[in-house]
């Protein structure tokens, strides 16, 4: 259980209490707390090397952000979704996603594109090299790319919102070799259309690349729990 946490390093730009919610928010981004689990704030204040103070405010945040739940008499835990959610979720990200992606076919620079060409390459390099880690980075940084392309802030940030709801799910999705060369695929064709002004087919691309990962998503999901409609 000790792994899930880093020590927190004093940093002179953010208080304290910051770095404990972007460690929290991040475990459980990344999948280290899972949908469920209780969040015990010794254990965790201890993991950090940090008071229970920062924790407590910590866990208070991520519940407005949706990402815990407060139980009467229990405590707090790790926010679960129903695969309703999921589906209604990259429902909302198709159509939003495909608009971004249209949108940057008349508005991307170029100096964009070379990044969006650049970012590709090294999401291909780390997958021959397994490096999970630096795929699901650069996989945000060719969405953020993209939706900053579109000019459109409102839009990209209503849409970064949607995707840290299932942004736990990320790394188990990457780590199926199939999907990951099929990823790689999507994400060229929509950058080759966007690179023709072809606002359509961007449009398109983009959404069936949603549609494609929502199928991945849920099927890995109902395998995880075997069985349909219940809290993950």
């Amino acid at each position: 259980m000790g792994d899930r946490f880093s020590m927190i390093k004093l940093d002179n730009y953010k208080p304290l209490r910051d770095l404990v919610f972007s460690a929290m928010r991040e475990a459980i981004l990344n999948g280290r707390l899972k949908p469920g689990e209780r969040l015990m704030e010794v254990q965790m204040a201890e993991e950090m090397g940090v008071s229970r103070t920062p924790v407590r405010e910590a866990i208070r945040k991520l519940e407005l952000e949706g990402l815990v739940v407060m139980v009467p008499r229990k405590g707090a835990y790790v926010a679960g979704l129903t695969l309703k959610d999921v589906a209604d979720v990259f429902e909302i990200r198709g159509s939003l996603e495909g608009l971004a992606a249209a949108l940057a076919a008349e508005r991307i620079t170029d100096e964009e594109i070379k990044n969006l060409d650049r970012v590709l390459k090294d999401i291909s390099s780390a997958g021959e090299k397994g490096d999970i880690e630096t795929i699901i980075k650069k996989d945000v940084e060719f969405h953020q790319v993209l939706f900053k392309s579109s000019r459109n802030e409102r839009l990209a940030q209503i849409i970064n919102n949607l995707k840290e709801q299932i942004d736990r799910f990320r790394a188990q999705s990457f780590n199926n070799p199939a999907r990951l060369k099929s990823v790689i695929l999507e994400h060229k064709r929509i950058l080759d259309a966007i690179k023709q002004g072809d606002t359509e087919n961007a449009e398109k691309l983009a959404k069936e690349h949603i549609y494609e990962v929502e199928y991945n998503v849920m099927n890995m999901l109902r395998k995880q729990m075997d069985f349909e409609e219940e809290p993950l």
